[in-house]
């Protein structure tokens, strides 16, 4: 164990903290070298709009993105603020207007109009929405009592479920149709980001940790059905466990999961993880060279083991030292760090790649998120 794992916890073994590692020879990223990135092959014309099955309400959801617009999925929509509820959760609810913000004022020149080049998500209504949710549970967050366990706010509890639907759950569907809208993105143009998005605590029968909606699953239904892909890769490196996709696809051969989380906070839920395929529990208070192994190894033989079609990226910052929730001691460089990689070894490869942006429990990490997507426009991880 090196000096950042020291005096973490004493009693867990090597093993346990670090995943599959194993010791190996240093391969070419490891030793910092550049390689030429090949240009993404977009499919055929003729393949962009193969028919739907006529149960679908999925189409509704994606558009043939404008030739000026970026692969970036964004709304003022998704920011929740009314009452000063939202300070009452510590997810920060207002971070993507201002990811948004620094992009646009203090990014680097590609970004300066990012407001006019990114595309707008449209809404998951409930028609849509039910193509993943049962009914009984569709049916329970109109009862505000419901919203307010799933989200964690209670006193959303006492409030008119009218202004519930509107002040919340509207941004939050809205944000799930911007993740079903990147996935697509992605498959169009090699890459997409959703400023919002990755509520992967959200099953098909029930929600939690403030995802109310299963935005991950929706948006692989989505890409199974309107492009028939058949190995899809779900690569979740937020700091908690992500039980709800991991519900939803379990037993499917179709979709990998591979999830690197604190192994000692919500939501420890032992049956969804029967169905992560590269299963990565690390230790609170894990700091970032340990962790960067941990991801760069396990990442590496994931795409080695499955060779995926897509790979869907949970980008988490609660992975951040000082997070309350996360506690884990990551830091802002190797959140970037970690971000470059998952994007370079997708590039490299010519998979398309979704990402979210998922948890993040300080006022830091829109700060963190706008630097890390300035640095894969830099480094022609996103290229235009």
């Amino acid at each position: 164990m090196n000096e950042n794992t020291s005096g973490i916890v004493e009693t867990v073994d090597q093993e346990t903290i670090m995943g599959d590692i194993e010791v190996k020879e240093p391969g070419i990223h490891d030793e910092g070298k550049e390689i030429p990135f090949p240009e993404y092959r977009a499919p055929d014309e003729e393949e962009e709009d193969p028919k739907w099955p006529e149960d679908s309400n999925l189409q509704s959801l994606i558009y043939k993105l404008p030739d000026d617009k970026l692969p970036i999925i964004y709304d003022d929509i998704y920011n929740i603020t009314f009452m000063g509820l939202q300070k009452l959760h510590p997810f920060d609810s207002e971070k993507w207007g201002r990811i948004v913000d620094i992009l646009s004022n203090d990014g680097c020149k590609a970004f300066q109009k990012l407001r006019s080049m990114v595309c707008k998500p449209r809404e998951a209504t409930d028609d849509i929405l039910a193509v993943v949710h049962t009914q009984d549970y569709l049916d329970s967050l109109k009862w505000s009592s419901k919203v307010a366990r799933v989200t964690e706010v209670l006193p959303i509890a006492i409030l008119p479920n009218f202004v519930v639907q509107s002040k919340l759950l509207r941004k939050l569907r809205t944000q799930t149709g911007g993740t079903v809208l990147a996935a697509y993105a992605a498959y169009r143009r090699g890459w997409s980001i959703n400023i919002g998005g990755g509520f992967h605590h959200c099953y098909s029968t029930d929600g939690g940790g403030f995802c109310a909606y299963a935005d991950i699953t929706m948006a692989i239904k989505m890409l199974m059905e309107k492009v028939d892909l058949d190995r899809i890769m779900i690569v979740d490196l937020d700091a908690h466990q992500g039980n709800g996709h991991e519900r939803d696809f379990m037993g499917n051969e179709k979709v990998y999961i591979m999830d690197v989380y604190n192994r000692s906070i919500y939501p420890q839920d032992e049956y969804a993880k029967g169905a992560i395929k590269k299963k990565c529990p690390i230790v609170p208070g894990l700091k970032t060279d340990p962790y960067m192994e941990v991801v760069t190894y396990n990442y590496q033989k994931a795409l080695e083991e499955f060779k995926p079609q897509f790979i869907l990226y949970n980008a988490g910052t609660d992975i951040l030292e000082g997070d309350p929730l996360g506690m884990l001691n990551i830091s802002e460089e190797g959140v970037i760090q970690r971000d470059e990689f998952v994007f370079k070894l997708a590039r490299e490869q010519q998979i398309p790649i979704a990402m979210v942006t998922s948890g993040g429990y300080q006022r830091s990490t829109a700060n963190v998120i706008a630097r890390s997507i300035i640095n894969l426009h830099l480094h022609d991880l996103i290229p235009r």
